[in-house]
């Protein structure tokens, strides 16, 4: 059927009442409409599918020859610049989802292993909790490649977790120490700071770094016993070294003016490591004489050494048990460590 637009004829076709039954050249066909043939313009034709199905090489093309194998150019390689070593990484990868309210909160965290150096690494790997070990994991990684550790709920934070590695090289070098043990232990609120800090960012991912170089080896020094008693120095029996200890103590004061005279021109990180270091050497001495127990007087003050001391104890597995109750003598100020062997 013909219409007329303006000066130009269009032919509408269906496929009830017409179809192309000839392709003339690349600008004409001959119609067939009902029964009435006649030639048209492609360009004039309004017939639907005309294009997908009369689209025809009125030419046959001549078949490309043949092309073997050996005749394919070989691809050039090209070497992309090799990476700076940059150590290994411990990589956290917050899981994100919506809340009852709608709002985007931290469901889980997966952790993963990146190694930025171009030797490859044995490893353990463990998980713990308070000293107690959650998860562990034996594998390799090899160079410049990253190896997915395991999900930790986010809640678990909380709980102040520490993650503990021991490394070896997979390729043993007479140079390097056979072993090399990395942990590190994140608070809470250094992880909620991070997250945040990555969110406005619009970064994926916080890391890190374990360890830059792998060490190498440390060469023992051999004591000679008989110079060091020509010296001075006492020599004892390791059987018997328990008995040449010094005194153990019961309860220890960490008040400052019981450890130094001239405290008071220290600085608070100072009076904290002189602290720590005092509560140390009697926990190490009552664990040699195999206390039951032992008192620490910390004070109540800020918290920040009973903090710190109590972060010591949930990390040392000989602790069966601490407590800082009401003490009639110590108030809160006291904490009492009972031991197990």
């Amino acid at each position: 059927m013909k219409f007329e637009v303006g000066d130009k004829v269009v032919v509408r076709l269906t496929n009830e009442d017409g179809e192309v039954v000839e392709i003339i050249n690349e600008k004409m066909v001959m119609v067939d409409v009902r029964g009435v043939k006649f030639p048209a313009y492609t360009d004039q034709l309004d017939f639907p599918y005309f294009k997908q199905f009369s689209k025809q090489k009125l030419v046959k093309e001549k078949p490309k020859p043949k092309t073997f194998i050996d005749q394919v150019p070989k691809e050039k390689i090209v070497q992309k610049p090799r990476r700076d070593p940059n150590g290994v990484w411990i990589t956290f990868i917050p899981k994100f989802e919506a809340d009852e309210f709608g709002d985007e909160v931290v469901s889980d965290l997966k952790i993963h292993l990146h190694n930025q150096n171009d030797a490859g690494y044995s490893f353990t790997y463990q998980l713990k909790y308070f000293g107690d070990t959650d998860f562990e994991l034996r594998n390799e990684i090899l160079a410049f490649q990253d190896f997915y550790l395991h999900d930790i709920p986010f809640a678990d934070l909380n709980d102040s977790p520490s993650y503990h590695f021991e490394f070896s090289l997979l390729s043993p070098d007479k140079k390097k120490a056979p072993f090399f043990e990395a942990s590190l232990k994140l608070k809470p609120k250094q992880v909620f700071m991070k997250i945040q800090e990555i969110q406005q960012k619009g970064e994926p991912t916080f890391s890190y770094q374990l360890f830059k170089d792998y060490p190498a080896r440390v060469e023992e020094e051999k004591m000679e016993l008989g110079k060091l008693a020509a010296a001075g120095y006492k020599i004892y029996e390791a059987s018997q070294a328990r008995q040449h200890l010094p005194p153990a103590r019961t309860v220890v004061d960490l008040h400052m003016e019981k450890l130094s005279d001239n405290w008071k021109g220290m600085s608070n990180f100072e009076i904290l490591q002189m602290q720590m270091q005092e509560f140390e050497k009697y926990f190490d001495l009552a664990l040699a004489h195999y206390q039951p127990m032992l008192t620490i007087i910390h004070g109540v003050g800020s918290g920040r050494l009973r903090d710190e001391i109590h972060d010591m104890l949930r990390h040392r597995s000989q602790v069966k048990y601490f407590v800082n109750q009401y003490h009639p003598n110590y108030g809160y100020g006291a904490t009492e460590i009972h031991f197990q062997y």
